[in-house]
Order: structure tokens, then C-alpha cells, then sequence
């Protein structure tokens, strides 16, 4: 399925991960798709809360640094992402930003949460790159060319 990649300047992914592994694998497939969105990594969720509201709600209000969408690791140091998703969704202004968590976790508890909390997709992390590329393509192919985002 061709993937439509749009002006990196209008597109940019606040991915929340941990495991320099996960994001430096997430990058290598952004390149071999070609896929040129703006991608701003945070490590924990303490980084993700600061980048948000300092880019969406702080004085200079860039509109331009707004996340188009947030990937989102459950297992983080300090602030997971349980809670992060929680804090982004009771907030008026960040709320309509859509987060996926993508996860190790299977765990039904864990699902629900999110679900509950406010996520508006959940995956778990495929084993092997070719699977997470093939992910990453139809992922991506949905978000931005078949959903409307606010």
C-alpha cells in the first residue's frame, strides 16, 4: 500500500520510548519507507509531559510543535505511560491528540487501562524488524492518509 509522506513541517510524531533499541529500529523503517515526519523522541514520560505542554500550551503557543500523534511506550522510567496518557486526556487543550500505545505488553488489565484512560489504539510490539515495518506502514497509512486528525 503506497504511503502518501507529507511535508515534514506538517507532520511531526512525539514517540515516547525508552529502549534506544525500539527507537533507533522505529527510525531505520521511518527511512527505508521514506517517510519524512518530524520526529521528536522523549525517554520518559516526565520528557513527553514537559515537551507537551512547553510546545502547546507555553507562551511562544507554536502551533507548528503540536504533535500530530503520539506513540507511546507503557513500561517507562519514572512517569509511565499509563499515566501520561491519563494526565494527556484530562487536559482540554492536548486530549484530542491521538496516542497509540505500542507495547510489549499483552496484559489485559494493561489494555483496559489505556482504553479507559483515553488511548485510541493499542499494539503490541511485533518480534522482527520486517514485522514492524510492515506495522509501521499500515500504522502510518491510516493515521494519515484514511483518518482525519483534528
Amino acid at each position: 500500500m503506497p504511503l502518501k509522506s507529507t511535508n515534514s513541517t506538517e507532520k511531526l510524531i512525539l514517540v515516547v520510548e525508552d529502549s534506544n533499541e525500539d527507537f533507533e529500529t522505529f527510525n531505520r523503517i521511518m527511512k527505508s519507507l521514506e517517510l519524512n515526519y518530524t520526529i521528536y523522541r522523549a525517554c520518559n514520560g516526565e520528557e513527553a509531559l514537559e515537551y507537551l505542554y512547553d510546545s502547546t500550551l507555553g507562551a511562544n503557543k507554536k502551533k507548528s510543535t503540536r504533535p500530530s500523534l503520539i506513540l507511546m511506550d507503557l513500561n517507562l522510567p519514572g512517569t509511565d505511560g499509563r499515566d501520561v496518557i491519563q494526565q494527556i486526556k484530562q487536559n482540554d487543550i492536548l486530549k484530542t491528540i491521538p496516542i497509540i500505545v505500542m507495547t510489549t505488553s499483552d496484559s489485559p488489565q494493561d489494555i483496559q487501562n489505556c482504553y479507559y484512560n483515553g488511548a485510541n489504539s493499542y499494539i503490541i510490539k511485533p518480534m522482527g524488524v520486517e514485522r514492524f515495518k510492515k506495522l509501521i506502514q499500515s500504522l502510518f497509512y491510516y493515521w494519515f492518509n484514511c483518518n482525519i486528525l483534528p
